[in-house]
C-alpha cells in the first residue's frame, strides 16, 4: 500500500471459510472462500456534505488498499486451486453517509481485483451499508467470468469487533469457489430475455 494508505489503515483481518460437509454429504470438489478486511480511518467522515472530487479520492483510496487485500486473500488459494468467485463490501462508520460505501466499492476497488486475480470480466457483487461498531455484512459472491452461473451465486457474512468506529469504514474483498455441491440449475439468460421482451410487449 502507498504511505498515505498505510497512515490511515489501523488494522488488516483475514476471513478463511472451507467447507467440508453439506446437506449431509461430504463435499465433492474444494469449497473455500477468503475474505480479506481492512478498517480505516474515513477521511471524509462528519461532513455534511462530499464533493465529487472527494469522492474519487475514496475510489483512489479504495484501489490502493483494495490491491492489498485481495493480494492477501488470493495468497491464501494454495496449490491449483483457483478462485472462480468474486465479491466485495463496506462498512461505514455512523459519521460517514451512503455515498462514501458507493465511492469505495464501485468505482475502482473491481480494478484491483481484477488485476490481482488476472481474470473476471463478470460485474462483481457489491453492497454497502453505514452502521455501527461490530455490525455485519453479508459479502455475496458471483462468478469471474458469467454472472449467470448459478453454482457461483453465494455469500457469507463477515464482522470486525470493535470496527468501524464513527470515523472509520471497513473494506472487504473476497474471492472463493463455487458454492458447496452446487446443483440448482435456474433460468438461462435468453430466457430472462424472453421473459422481459414478452412483459415489455404488453
Amino acid at each position: 500500500m502507498s504511505d498515505a494508505a498505510n497512515r490511515i489503515v489501523r488494522q488488516i483481518f483475514i476471513f478463511e471459510r472451507n467447507i467440508v460437509s453439506e446437506g449431509d454429504y461430504a463435499v465433492r470438489n474444494p469449497a473455500k472462500h477468503v475474505v480479506a478486511a481492512a478498517v480505516l480511518r474515513n477521511p471524509f467522515a462528519g461532513q455534511r456534505a462530499t464533493t465529487e472530487e472527494e469522492l474519487g479520492q475514496l475510489a483512489d483510496l479504495s484501489f490502493d488498499v483494495g490491491s492489498e487485500l485481495a493480494t492477501r486473500a488470493l495468497a491464501r488459494f494454495e496449490n491449483r486451486l483457483r478462485p472462480s468467485t468474486y465479491g466485495k463490501a463496506v462498512i461505514i462508520g455512523q459519521a460517514g453517509n451512503s455515498e462514501h460505501g458507493a465511492a469505495m466499492i464501485h468505482p475502482r476497488l473491481g480494478l484491483a481485483m481484477r488485476n490481482a486475480l488476472g481474470a473476471g470480466p463478470a460485474l462483481i457483487p457489491g453492497v454497502a451499508k453505514t452502521a455501527g461498531v461490530g455490525a455485519s455484512i453479508d459479502l455475496a459472491f458471483g462468478d469471474v467470468n458469467d454472472s449467470w452461473e448459478y453454482d457461483s451465486m453465494d455469500a457469507i457474512e463477515v464482522a470486525v469487533p470493535g470496527a468501524p468506529a464513527a470515523d472509520e469504514m471497513v473494506l472487504f474483498v473476497g474471492f472463493g469457489t463455487a458454492r458447496a455441491n452446487a446443483r440448482v440449475r435456474g433460468a438461462t439468460a435468453e430466457q430472462v430475455a424472453n421473459v422481459l421482451a414478452a412483459s415489455k410487449s404488453r
